[in-house]
């Protein structure tokens, strides 16, 4: 059947949503709160927490198109990025998943139903394989499904062919894991290739197209499988490779979505080459740029920056090698928006963003390219009959002219030559701990705490509760009881305290019990229960214990005004700003509220103060602060705003202050936006390349901060002999009036060195008829030296002057020679002598050399010893 990609995506959306799944949006590239990803990298990543057990949904299904990125860490395929049939940084990955709701036998029906009925892939062009000793998966598809038993492989455990992969599915070093089967489809005789597990498996006949895995158990960091609460399914097609199946075409570079950008990409450049390799280059790149810009990630040189980086520029490079001279890649995201903003709509509203974060990147590495590509020549040509180009050369390319080693073994490649990698990382020590932020990626799943049972949260009603323990943490493991003195989390059945999230710092309090006291210094979430941290200080603690909890009131109405108040600041800095202001993360407590957000450019004053201006109005205005619980698709159909990095469930939580604000947001807030009483930010500044930081306070904090502002200014104004409002006349009369004493100062000072240089000419000695002056001016300022000299210079008309003067303990030195000497005596010779006895080095041009030294004693002896150097050369 032949599908545009579009069609596609959307028949297999629909197909899976029949079968009662829910389908689920995208996730974004920045994986929420999961220290083990550098990236989104499969469909899985969202649901992990519903895998291991740790949170659950409304629903049990669910399918989802989930854009990926593989280009860092374990997943760094860069350079064969362009030059494979279906190697990619930026891809889809269809998938359909299961909560422990159907296992094995639904999931291998669902996969071939949707292949061979829906998309109608001949049956005998397909085949399969399953984890060895998996005779559960071999009986489906042999007796059930009726696939032929010679076109089923076992895979792995030392029971499959010789030369197969082992077909046991695992996230990470821990984490869930179980055994897989995939799903190959065979391209044909006339394509070399063998079967899935044969000599030959590495060819291009046999592609696999889904792996459908059967998550069983969690892997511990001893070894460890531990069973799921649930058996679960997860699996993944490539988008891309099966378009091309079903477009009838072998390489992914080929389907319809990338033939539009391939040719877009050759008007950008100027070329009607189509099968040029590099046109699939920056056809690739311009997807996973342009997907990971509206997702939040700016060009930096750490971590996703970085790499995001490093994608640019090797698009950049071979737009440069197809002939383009100016700006261009950034042209090519309209392209992209009409291939994919219909599945993808936040392309069309990150469209002005994602242009200018890649023009300005490009324009930044289009000034250093030229200079490096020809160093890189220079040092091609210096190989000689070598085929190996040094890691020096490597290096100082990255470190000097920021050309990513890929980036020169991308250059290198098409003349069949390669990078010394060992040298270049062994010069690379140390940038590579900031570069390779993937690496400090790592996070043992089985030292979670796990809480059974749910804790029910009332702190939007209430701020005291009666509640009982279910269970009690000491050092991260369960115990029954807590006593006076020690430290550990406790887990309420209820709670009015609010757990960490959204930005939102946790609650502090108390929590009450008959003899005793348990103070809670910190609230986090561990699944679906609610963690109180903190140290019991009187009595003993003991699950099922009956307990009063209470939150620090004012502490928690403090946070309350600064949390509505990023609500409505959001909101200000998109309508002054741009539509491109999306938050890129918060942090809210009692004190003050950080946000931040992104924009290219550092705010003006002026800017600044109109937000201020502007959400000081809202505030005013006293809007009703009002919250609704709707679905998903209502809330974002009312407008309302999500937060970046989140992660929400079908029925999510809106908070509305009347016109000002929509957002979905599950912290606490205020009543009225009069509560947050005054907004006033503190300081505005940039965290990282195209995002920005705002720090500021409210209600008490503000007008503290501002009483304390009025006091400065008070005592200024007394300083200065003024009132308040003309405080800063007086100051500028000040400054006035100490430029002009300054000025005065220097001129006179120009006046004593003159009178200085009449007396020193009767220093002037004879060497060899040519007269010579070296003098240490006492008291003259280092930088009124070259004054002197010139001034002796012309009133010698010929000769050698040598001056020194120390101020603050470090020494000054300046030479000159007048021209007709200068071929007998170079004033940067003469100046070094004299320094390097002082701890210093200088230099300058044969008539003229300054120098500097932080060793005064050492003055006298350096200037004697200048009289007898001349005389050996005069």
């Amino acid at each position: 059947m032949q599908m545009t990609t579009s069609e596609l995506r959307t028949a297999f959306l629909e197909y899976f949503r029949q079968q009662g799944h829910q389908v689920v949006a995208s996730s974004s590239l920045v994986p929420h709160n999961d220290p083990t990803l550098l990236f989104t990298n499969a469909g899985m990543n969202q649901f992990k927490d519903l895998f291991l057990g740790l949170e659950q949904r409304a629903y049990n299904r669910a399918t989802s198109s989930q854009r990926c990125v593989r280009a860092g860490g374990k997943h760094n395929d860069l350079e064969n990025v362009g030059y494979t049939a279906r190697h990619h940084t930026f891809f889809e990955m269809l998938g359909n998943f299961s909560f422990g709701d159907y296992f094995k036998q639904d999931a291998i029906r669902f996969a071939w139903e949707f292949l061979t009925e829906v998309v109608k892939l001949p049956k005998e062009k397909l085949w399969v394989t399953v984890y060895a000793t998996d005779d559960e998966a071999f009986d489906i598809w042999s007796k059930e499904v009726g696939v032929p038993v010679e076109r089923i492989v076992r895979i792995g455990d030392n029971k499959g062919a010789q030369y197969a992969s082992d077909n046991f599915w695992t996230m990470g070093d821990t984490g869930p894991c179980g055994p897989c089967t995939e799903i190959f489809y065979d391209h044909g005789e006339h394509i070399w290739g063998g079967p899935p597990g044969s000599p030959e498996e590495d060819g291009d006949r046999y592609i696999e197209i889904w792996n459908l895995v059967f998550m069983q158990f969690n892997r511990h960091a001893d070894g460890t499988m531990e069973p799921l609460p649930k058996p679960s399914v997860d699996t993944g097609m490539g988008l891309e490779r099966i378009a091309t199946i079903l477009q009838g075409v072998h390489s992914n570079y080929e389907i319809d979505l990338f033939q539009a950008l391939i040719k877009a990409a050759a008007r950008a450049v100027g070329t009607e080459d189509l099968d040029n390799k590099s046109l699939r280059v920056i056809a690739d790149h311009i997807r996973s740029c342009s997907f990971l810009i509206a997702d939040g990630v700016m060009p930096s040189n750490e971590g996703r920056g970085y790499v995001l980086r490093r994608i640019i520029r090797r698009a950049v490079r071979h737009g440069r090698k197809l002939g383009a001279e100016q700006s261009f890649f950034y042209t090519l995201v309209g392209a992209l928006c009409e291939q994919m903003a219909e599945a993808y709509p936040e392309l069309n509203t990150q469209r002005p963003i994602i242009e200018k974060v890649l023009r300005l990147e490009e324009e930044q590495f289009a000034r250093t390219l030229g200079r490096g590509l020809q160093l890189l020549e220079e040092a091609i040509e210096e190989m000689g009959d070598s085929k190996e180009l040094p890691g020096e050369v490597v290096f100082k390319l990255y470190d000097t002219y920021g050309f990513p080693a890929d980036l020169t073994a991308d250059v290198l490649r098409d003349r069949e030559l390669s990078i010394d990698e060992a040298g270049f990382e062994t010069l690379m020590q140390q940038q590579r701990e900031r570069a390779k932020e993937a690496s400090n990626f790592g996070v043992d799943y089985s030292r979670t705490i796990k809480v059974d049972g749910e804790t029910d949260f009332t702190g939007y009603q209430h701020l005291a509760e009666s509640a009982r323990v279910t269970a009690l943490f000491k050092d991260g493991e369960p115990v029954s009881a807590l006593i006076a003195g020690e430290e550990g989390a406790v887990v309420l059945d209820k709670t009015p305290f609010y757990a960490e999230s959204g930005g939102q710092v946790g609650d502090t309090g108390v929590i009450k019990l008959d003899g005793g006291l348990f103070v809670v210094r910190d609230t986090q979430k561990a699944g679906n229960g609610i963690l109180h941290l903190g140290q019991l200080e009187l009595g003993t603690l003991e699950a099922g214990d009956s307990v009063t909890a209470a939150v620090d009131a004012y502490r928690r109405q403090a946070t309350a005004l600064n949390h509505s108040v990023t609500h409505l600041m959001h909101e200000c800095l998109r309508k002054l700003l741009g539509d491109h202001v999306i938050q890129k993360g918060s942090l809210v407590g009692p004190d003050r509220m950080r946000f931040d957000f992104s924009h290219l450019e550092a705010m003006t004053a002026q800017e600044i103060r109109e937000i201020e201006d502007m959400v000081n109005k809202e505030i005013r205005a006293n809007h009703a602060v009002s919250t609704e619980l709707m679905t998903l698709d209502a809330a974002k159909d009312a407008g309302a705003m999500a937060l970046f990095g989140e992660k929400y469930d079908d029925e999510v939580r809106v908070v509305s202050m009347g016109s000002a604000s929509t957002e979905l947001c599950g912290g606490t807030h205020v009543q009225r936006t009069g509560d947050i009483g005054l907004f006033k930010i503190l300081s505005e500044s940039g965290i990282a390349a195209g995002v920005r930081r705002i720090e500021a306070v409210t209600g008490d904090a503000a007008l503290a901060y501002m009483n304390q502002l009025n006091q400065e200014l008070a005592q200024a104004a007394g300083l200065v002999k003024g009132d308040l409002f003309s405080v800063s006349d007086k100051v500028r009369q000040v400054l006035d009036r100490s430029r002009q004493l300054e000025k005065e100062i220097e001129q006179l000072k120009a006046k004593l060195t003159a009178h200085a240089g009449t007396a020193l000419l009767e220093q002037v000695m004879d060497i060899k008829g040519t007269k010579v002056l070296v003098a240490d001016l006492e008291g003259v300022d280092g930088k009124s030296l070259r004054g002197s000299l010139d001034d002796l210079k012309a009133r010698l008309q010929s000769g050698i002057v040598v001056l020194a003067t120390v101020t603050d303990g470090k020494v000054s030195l300046i030479a000159g020679v007048t021209k007709d000497l200068t071929g007998k005596v170079k004033a940067g010779e003469l100046v070094n002598l004299v320094a390097q006895q002082v701890g210093g080095k200088g230099g300058g041009r044969p008539d003229m050399a300054q120098a500097g030294g932080t060793e005064p004693a050492q003055l006298p002896a350096a200037l004697a010893s200048v009289t007898p150097w001349l005389t050996e050369r005069l």
